[in-house]
């Protein structure tokens, strides 16, 4: 029954103490349960270092602040609200029915207007009404969490294949096929092949990148191709680094982004609920915008690999080695590749709204309502949301994380998050030094015995002390740019597999046992 839809509902003062206490038990117990649930998913992130996936929980948890606050106003101001009365010739202008028929329930339900609202005006919302948004509100919240855990899990789905990808680059053959001694010419490298011929003709080339994001968007040569022109950028080309789990962990910073609900979305959603007018057809409009976005990113992200191939041919007809494309913002609207990211969480938030709006509609007033008046349009609608969500999460995501590595710049944040644990590790095994030496002023242990202790717990000593190490790479690097807070090139970030193949002392069996789930990269 609608909130104040009815003048025979009992109040707390005619309720029963055990159904109100009831009530409030259900309520707090599972809020409760889901805040413990949020609480140890927190510390699960944090227990296997998950700092991206951390930071876009406490995003999500934000999130839920906010439209807890909308919920606290909406339900606060309702009474207060309802009681706002606008001319009738006003109050009956873009309605989502027919005007009659809205007319007509009033009537019926003999209008709540004739208490407090004079002759020829009407309230502007009702009560019942300001309830069902309340509702709406808590539906669009939620889908829009569902599919943003769905487009993370099924976008690391996909990149699992790459992995195998990935492993097959510390092989022998793939050494000797990249050789730098091996000359090719570049239109005969299979990159170059791929992407050249038919697709480079200026009409032709938007169809071809149109289809190939639906058949075969990321083949092993494009992933391999791209791998070694970010490594050559960013690191010694020689290097033994996981391309792999980098894209892993620039997809899961991306995922922050891709939570949120910004400011522009929210008012995306008020102009939608605005232009929800009989008769303009805007529903059926607007689900086709969020198709239009995603094949269009999803053309342009192909056209950049496209693009990267002529490069290769336009630069050089001889190849030495493996191809190798130079990132560049160029590549993307306006120099952006932000602008990608931002069109896809557009998209993404689109059909979560519709969605939850369809929900809604069918919740509130049934599938026979005015909102639905052809079922044919229900079922078209229902399921080009489904594919365009599997679309975007299974293909686009994907296709946008690796391609987006040929910008210009890289993601220093996520070398800054190694480093950092890096320098954790040597912390913890200074303490235990530390412990160690107490034991020894307390026990009476010569310090012959305190050496030999500590090599035995391979502690650190001044040779293991990460500013030692940082100076030691800074004399063995080749560049001079290697400083300890913001290295003016990524090539000078000390990984944290180099910080242990310096010194044999620091904490060995602990690092080998974390060794693949870092970041691996070092001189050969």
């Amino acid at each position: 029954m609608a909130v104040g839809s009815s003048s025979s509902e009992r109040s707390l003062e005619e309720t029963p103490t055990w159904a109100v206490a009831l009530v409030c038990a259900v309520f707090i117990i599972i809020s409760v349960i889901l805040e413990h649930g949020i609480h140890s998913l927190g510390k699960l992130f944090q227990k296997k270092q998950k700092k991206a996936m951390l930071e876009a929980l406490e995003k999500m948890k934000a999130e839920l602040m906010l439209l807890g606050f909308i919920s606290l106003l909406l339900t606060v101001g309702t009474k207060y609200v309802a009681k706002i009365c606008v001319p009738e010739k006003i109050g009956y202008k873009m309605l989502p029915c027919k005007s009659s028929e809205v007319k007509s329930a009033d009537k019926t339900a003999g209008s709540e207007s004739g208490d407090y609202c004079g002759k020829g005006m009407v309230p502007m919302i009702s009560s019942s009404a300001v309830h069902q948004l309340h509702i709406f509100i808590f539906i669009l919240a939620v889908f829009h969490v569902l599919y943003s855990v769905a487009i993370i899990g099924l976008g690391l789905a996909k990149m699992k294949k790459w992995k195998t990808w990935e492993a097959e680059t510390r092989s022998l053959e793939y050494e000797f096929s990249n050789d730098p001694a091996r000359f090719r010419f570049a239109h005969q490298t299979s990159f170059v092949k791929r992407h050249t011929g038919l697709s480079t003709k200026p009409g032709i080339r938007w169809v071809v990148a149109f289809f190939r994001q639906f058949f075969g968007s990321i083949s092993k040569v494009d992933y391999l191709t791209i791998r070694h022109g970010f490594i050559n950028a960013h690191f010694n080309p020689s290097s033994k680094f996981d391309f792999h789990k980098y894209i892993k962990r620039s997809m899961e910073d991306d995922f922050k982004s891709v939570l949120g609900i910004s400011i522009p979305l929210w008012m995306f959603s008020i102009i939608f609920l605005l232009l929800n007018v009989h008769g303009w057809h805007a529903l059926t409009y607007l689900s086709f915008v969020p198709l239009a976005i995603l094949l269009l990113v999803g053309t342009k992200l192909e056209l950049v690999i496209m693009e990267m191939a002529q490069q290769i041919q336009d630069k050089a007809t001889i190849v030495r080695g493996a191809p190798v494309v130079e990132p560049s913002n160029k590549f993307f609207w306006f120099n952006s590749p932000q602008l990608v990211l931002f069109l896809i969480h557009f998209t993404l938030f689109q059909n979560a709204f519709q969605m939850a709006f369809f929900l809604w509609t069918v919740y509130e007033f049934g599938i026979h309502s005015c909102y639905h008046e052809s079922m044919a349009a229900i079922a078209v609608r229902v399921a080009l949301g489904v594919l365009l969500h599997i679309m975007c999460s299974y293909i686009t995501f994907p296709l946008y994380a690796l391609v987006t590595q040929m910008g210009s710049h890289m993601k220093r944040s996520i070398f800054e998050e190694q480093t950092a644990k890096a320098l954790k590790k040597w912390q913890k095994a200074a303490k235990e030094k530390k412990k160690l030496r107490e034991l020894n002023s307390k026990g009476g242990v010569t310090d012959n015995s305190v050496s030999g202790i500590m090599s035995t717990e391979n502690t650190p000593s001044r040779g293991s002390s990460p500013v030692h190490l940082l100076q030691n790479y800074k004399h063995r690097s080749s560049t001079a740019e290697s400083e300890i807070d913001i290295p003016a090139s990524p090539r000078a970030y000390t990984s944290e597999t180099e910080l242990s193949d310096t010194d044999s002392s620091y904490h060995a069996r602990d690092h080998h046992d974390n060794l693949h789930h870092e970041f691996s990269f070092s001189r050969s």
